[in-house]
């Protein structure tokens, strides 16, 4: 008897569902307002940035690439120090933004390697 239920159950064809017409609208309407929403994110890119960079969060972090030759300023940039800090102070930053984006714990090994000629630079007496 058990046998012959488990048969019936899988030869027997799935439920069918059905949305009725007010479930098709408000689908319907919900894609719209996703469609149009993301239609103005697309247009706006330009004041959605404006906006965001006045938000005073970012104001400490530096925008743009990196130089072609690491200067002293922008060493000082990376690992948030002054050019003129103290030995220790540059080691200490240099140590505990390394453990943060260290290769092989998942950081960039870009970065790495700029976060390593930052110190260098820095570390140069008279230096750029």
């Amino acid at each position: 008897s058990n046998l012959f239920g488990l048969v019936a159950l899988f030869t027997s064809s799935p439920p069918q569902y059905t949305m009725s017409g007010g479930g098709l609208v408000a689908a319907g309407i919900l894609m719209a307002g996703v469609a149009f929403g993301a239609r103005s994110i697309l247009r706006n890119q330009a004041a959605l940035k404006r906006g965001l960079e006045k938000i005073p969060a970012f104001d400490k972090y530096h925008r743009g690439g990196f130089e072609e030759k690491m200067s002293k300023r922008e060493a000082a940039l990376i690992l948030g120090i002054t050019q003129n800090a103290k030995p220790n102070k540059l080691k200490e930053a240099h140590k505990k933004i390394m453990i943060a984006n260290h290769p092989d714990r998942g950081g960039s090994p870009y970065i790495a390697a700029k976060v390593n000629e930052a110190k260098q630079v820095l570390e140069k007496p008279g230096g750029n």
